[in-house]
């Protein structure tokens, strides 16, 4: 699979808003750690590799062990590895990026508000929304993940 554009520099203006929404997550308040974690399973969803290189990344360097990434798929069987709020973070993250099939039961909102106040579900729903719509782009447009790049040099 081959890049297709490169929408950042064909429509720089268009992704703007998306840009800004992300600086204000980053100072929200939330956990950067939580925020990354929820960003990394959103993009496993929507498979866009790029994106799933990226925050496994960034979660590494802050220190999150590698074992837990390998676990997030899996998160639900994976006994104490994850807290309770990443638990109802990843949980709430799933119904809304697979809204189409869930519809966003009143469980999974009850099961989330209990762990997060309104802001902060708020600002975790606006995350999910804006890593589901980063997703869409990179896989529209074939991102090339870093890690794909540099294996392929390290093969060659």
């Amino acid at each position: 699979m081959s890049k297709r554009i490169n929408y950042m520099k064909a429509a720089p203006d268009s992704v703007k808003g998306l840009i800004a929404v992300h600086g204000y997550l980053a100072q929200s308040g939330l956990d950067g750690n939580l925020v990354d974690l929820v960003y990394l399973r959103v993009s496993q969803i929507n498979n866009c590799a790029y994106c799933i290189d990226m925050h496994s990344q960034d979660l590494v360097k802050h220190g999150v062990p590698f074992e837990k990434l390998i676990l997030t798929p899996a998160w639900r069987e994976a006994g104490d590895v994850f807290t309770a709020r990443e638990q109802a973070a990843l949980a709430w993250a799933e119904s809304l990026a697979n809204v189409a099939q869930t519809g966003v039961p009143d469980e999974d909102y009850a099961a989330a508000s209990a762990e997060f106040n309104e802001k902060e579900l708020s600002d975790l729903s606006v995350a999910i929304a804006l890593m589901s719509a980063f997703n869409r782009l990179g896989v529209a447009f074939r991102n090339t993940p870093a890690a794909a790049s540099k294996l392929a040099r390290a093969a060659a």
